[in-house]
């Protein structure tokens, strides 16, 4: 249960009280400022607690974005101001000041609420303050502004600003013009009938997953019907992050469930086209691998990226400049967003050649798609890297740490080898290209190993100082590209039914502890805990087993050592991710929302 506290005289006919019962606040009033002391201390600790202006004249979703978002500790809007748990003691401190003070700096700002708001400010508490657009939020000092205020409210549908607000200020092409516009009633049909957006990315899942079900069957029908369900379930999986926004319903496990059920839904679907070609005699389960390597590398490459130039100083270069230019322009956006081919245009695309054509077709024109998108978004990238002159952080080199998820064999080489020098990037492209073309060369031998230990070795060197320079951030992305890329050539290679699925699965596993960690560095919770690292092995040390166990063992063999990999792994990984995101949720850290759209 929430608290607000309305202060002084109440005003007649003022629908405040009412509003903000609509809101889920219990209603207390006071009179000055010592009796909402008062009223606040006897608020338990762990609930929120508003001070609200008896004066106040706005629309219910301007206090909703003020006082309810649980993104913020501190936050208000003219009028009204509130605190979480986390923010309580900073608010109590700010009214017992302006206890003692007599309320002596009332003739400045004639609200109670806007001066504890200040006086937050003042001690460097952080007040999100909603931008709110056409919506209202005043206090009125005399009838006149009042009857102004209430003309104003009456203005402006508070309801459509709040359906437009649903719906994220930067979208990908398919979703603003073919799922937005229905998709933000189906979150309000939700948010009415009190469904969370939990369970809509649940019941996105489920519908996923039935499609990839209805693929696996092999026939005409079941082709089409997975198309369909595809599109359905991106709907859902929109409505969700609209429901959230709709009623501010944002949570930290509802942010790790909507980001990690997105890849588990296309990287199962998938394995359903995948499983549905075998019932017709086409095996495609090395596209289907490809896909997902291919799709993994891209996401690594924008989150090492983003992560080493958020907070770099000095961040500018002529082509981001030129890129600021091209979005000046309408059609150039648009292009733009749909050439990187994100979510919604690549699922559509799936679903429409799923249904149309054969998986074997819907994989190759899959596979160029995201190859051309990741050639287009890649060398961007690397232009604004050399030609902007950044200083990045001890954070952001950490972040960038963590994402190589270097093991303790590559830790003891890197050290072993501190005297050679050797550009990171460098370091990690050439290991990772000598271990991929060596698996493609030789296969499952001998000269396969040693060149998956000089990887190991390289792997150390690439880390053996902070990754700070210009090109740093490809250091990741080359070893998802080195690790993924080995286990995929020499499964390829095998030539035995059934150990490119049990690759896929080891891959699936491995790409969930990447992703996973990507969201905790996202949320400020630091990377996954350093056993849980040395117990998959790091990096390097699974792509040097992977090459070991398919030179000791026969191709059967390997099949099954690889199933046995992929379980572990599995296991492991999302026993302990589920107990950290549990556990985050529960201790109410703060929610985080992603308002982009990942490729």
């Amino acid at each position: 249960m929430s608290t607000a506290i309305v202060t002084g005289q109440p005003v007649p006919g003022s629908s405040l009280e009412s509003d903000l019962r609509s809101l889920g606040f219990e209603v207390l009033t006071a009179t000055d400022a010592s009796d909402t002391e008062t009223l606040l201390a006897a608020v338990p600790a762990q609930e929120r607690v508003a001070v609200v202006d008896a004066r106040f004249v706005g629309h219910p979703h301007a206090l909703r974005l003020g006082l309810t978002d649980p993104r913020f500790p501190l936050a208000g809007v003219h009028g009204a101001v509130t605190a979480q748990p986390a923010g309580r003691q900073a608010l109590t401190r700010a009214i017992a000041r302006e206890t003692s003070a007599g309320g002596g700096t009332a003739l400045a700002v004639d609200s109670l609420a806007d001066r504890l708001a200040l006086a937050l400010d003042a001690d460097g508490a952080e007040v999100h303050r909603p931008e709110l657009g056409s919506l209202v939020a005043a206090v009125p000092v005399d009838p006149q502004e009042r009857n102004e205020a209430r003309q104003a409210v009456a203005a402006v549908d508070d309801e459509a600003v709040r359906l437009k607000s649903a719906v994220k200020a930067r979208d990908g092409f398919f979703t603003t013009f073919f799922i937005s516009p229905y998709s933000r009633y189906i979150a309000r049909w939700c948010a009415r009938r009190g469904l969370t957006p939990n369970q809509v990315t649940t019941a996105s899942l489920l519908t996923a997953l039935i499609a990839a079900g209805c693929a696996a069957t092999g026939t005409r029908a079941g082709f089409v019907a997975a198309g369909v369900l595809l599109i359905a379930s991106f709907v859902l999986d929109c409505t969700d992050g609209q429901l959230a926004r709709y009623s501010l319903q944002y949570s930290t496990l509802g942010a790790w469930l909507d980001a990690t059920f997105d890849r588990a839904k296309e990287y199962a679907y998938y394995a359903g086209l995948a499983l549905g070609a075998a019932r017709g005699g086409d095996d495609v389960w090395a596209l289907a691998l490809g896909a997902m390597v291919l799709q993994t590398c891209r996401h690594v490459v924008d989150f090492s990226f983003n992560e080493a130039n958020h907070d770099a100083t000095a961040n500018t270069s002529p082509t981001a400049a030129l890129s600021d230019r091209l979005d000046s322009v309408g059609w150039t956006v648009w292009l733009r967003r749909m050439i990187v081919l994100p979510i919604g245009e690549r699922w559509a695309m799936i679903a429409v050649l799923t249904a149309a054509t054969t998986p074997r077709i819907t994989f190759y024109v899959l596979l160029i798609g995201c190859a051309f998108a990741a050639t287009y978004t890649t060398a961007g990238r690397v232009l604004r890297s050399v030609t902007r002159k950044a200083r990045r952080t001890d954070r952001a080199a950490q972040a960038l740490a963590d994402l190589a998820d270097n093991g303790p064999l590559a830790t003891v080489l890197g050290r072993a080898a501190r005297g050679v020098r050797l550009p990171a990037p460098v370091a990690a492209a050439v290991g990772g290209l000598l271990v991929v073309i060596s698996a493609a060369l030789w296969g499952a031998a001998w000269p396969t190993v040693a060149c998956a230990a000089a990887y190991a070795l390289l792997s150390g060197l690439a880390l053996a100082r902070p990754l700070k320079g210009a090109l740093d951030w490809l250091v990741p992305p080359f070893m998802r590209a080195a690790e993924y890329g080995t286990v995929l050539v020499l499964a390829a290679k095998s030539g035995v039914n059934g150990v490119l699925p049990a690759a896929f699965g080891l891959v699936a596993a491995v790409a969930y502890h990447h992703y996973d960690t990507v969201y905790r560095i996202r949320g400020d919770a630091g990377a996954p805990p350093a056993w849980l690292v040395r117990a998959i092995g790091g990096q390097e040390g699974r792509t040097l087993l992977v090459t070991v166990l398919a030179a000791l063992l026969a191709a059967s063999q390997f099949k099954v050592a690889l199933t046995v990999l992929a379980v572990a792994v599995a296991v492991v990984v999302l026993v302990e991710s589920i107990r950290f995101w549990v556990a985050a949720h529960r201790k109410g850290a703060p929610a985080v929302h992603d308002e982009g759209e990942p490729a």
